[in-house]
């Protein structure tokens, strides 16, 4: 898989959920429009600080985790 550097995680922003690039967009704000129907120029339109390729690796992200197994802690 290529490298996800435009997705951040920190606690302090979004109480760390994946976001684009440090700002207050989540994956999944970018991954919700994309399957609400909206098309990358409305995204793009709607949020013109991010770019093209934030929304791709936001979409690679979403594609990865959704393959992710999470396992129960054992205490």
């Amino acid at each position: 898989m290529k490298e996800l550097d435009r997705i951040t995680m920190d606690p302090a922003v979004m109480g760390g959920k994946p976001c684009i690039r440090g700002m207050r967009v989540t994956v999944g704000t970018i991954v919700g429009l994309m399957a609400a129907g909206k098309v990358i120029e409305e995204v793009l339109a709607a949020y013109p600080y991010i770019e093209r390729e934030d929304i791709l690796q936001a979409l690679t992200y979403a594609a990865w985790r959704s393959e992710e197994k999470d396992l129960p802690l054992v205490s």
